[in-house]
């Protein structure tokens, strides 16, 4: 049996993942999406093209964008190669789909997904593929059962391909998603993987669609639960707020940032995760015990969910 991949099928997966997904949200946010194919002119550092689709100003999702991308490249960048040196400056293709969420209601949390291939092409050699990706999720204001829920879904994804990976995954998603230059957690976590190929490429390629199909499962209940909560001015402050600390680490610390930027990606595409509004204030400080102050000492720290 071979352990090849058909990238014409990953390809096909992505592309029906983005429509499945876009669909759902607009489900519940009727707000069309804009949808944007691109490809890359002829003499560009990279070649390829992708799809971006964005709901803004909707009443439920503030900014949702989901974009899918293929593209290929004469050598890798250095943020792909950091752990794989051996394959430093070979020709690439990379596809994926990715997506952030912004909804307006504060008590409905951020939601962030990417699942993704890489594979090298070293000259006089096999490729070389490999698998990232995960979901992470960042409230405003927490609940308990939302951050069971979220981890327990992603648990799911991952037990019939290991045992090990949800714990493994998990804590990966913890040491990612951190802002290390406020010592601070973006959220409270998920899973996220990256440089995957060890279940071989098939089962590998198996393991990121159970990923990816798990996304709607994970997010779209917690949005029902949550998006008729009455909310204030003082909730939205805050919401604003920490979407800066989100901000913060697209643009200081996400690997896929700096490798589409790199790699000279699509920039309006690589941006679609930022927030259409956000604040920033000097040192802050919220009053002891506040549902605000609760955020930070009770669900933005490393903790076992499920």
């Amino acid at each position: 049996m071979t352990d090849k991949i058909d990238l014409q099928q990953v390809r096909a997966y992505l592309l029906d993942l983005q429509t499945r997904i876009t669909g759902a949200l607009n489900s519940m946010d009727p707000t069309p999406f804009v949808i944007d194919p691109w490809e890359k002119p002829p003499g560009e550092k990279l070649q390829g093209n992708g799809i971006t689709q964005i709901l803004e100003g909707g009443p439920l999702f503030e900014r949702a964008g989901c974009g899918f991308s293929h593209v290929t490249g004469p050598q890798l960048p250095p943020s792909a190669t950091q752990h794989r040196p051996e394959l430093a400056g070979a020709p690439f293709e990379a596809m994926g789909v990715s997506l952030v969420f912004h909804p307006r209601n504060p008590h409905v949390p951020t939601v962030h997904m990417n699942v993704r291939m890489i594979a090298a092409k070293p000259p006089g050699q096999d490729p070389v593929a490999w698998f990232g990706g995960g979901m992470d999720l960042t409230p405003y204001y927490g609940y308990e059962e939302d951050a069971v829920h979220f981890h327990s879904v992603c648990r799911r994804a991952l037990e019939p391909f290991g045992q090990d990976l949800y714990p493994r995954f998990k804590i990966w998603c913890d040491s990612y998603f951190r802002n290390l230059h406020r010592n601070e957690q973006r959220g409270i976590g998920g899973i996220f993987f990256d440089d995957f190929s060890e279940l071989g490429m098939l089962r590998s390629f198996e393991m990121m669609q159970s990923v990816g199909d798990a996304l709607l499962k994970a997010y779209l209940p917690i949005v029902q639960r949550r998006m008729d909560t009455p909310w204030n001015a003082h909730q939205r402050d805050f919401q604003l707020y920490r979407r800066g600390r989100y901000v913060e680490f697209n643009l200081v610390w996400d690997r896929g940032t700096h490798f589409g930027l790199q790699s000279g990606g699509r920039t309006e595409s690589i941006l679609l995760s930022m927030p259409p509004e956000v604040r920033w204030s000097y040192q802050r400080q919220d009053p002891p015990g506040s549902q605000e102050a609760r955020l930070l000492s009770h669900f933005l720290v490393p903790r076992d969910w499920v």
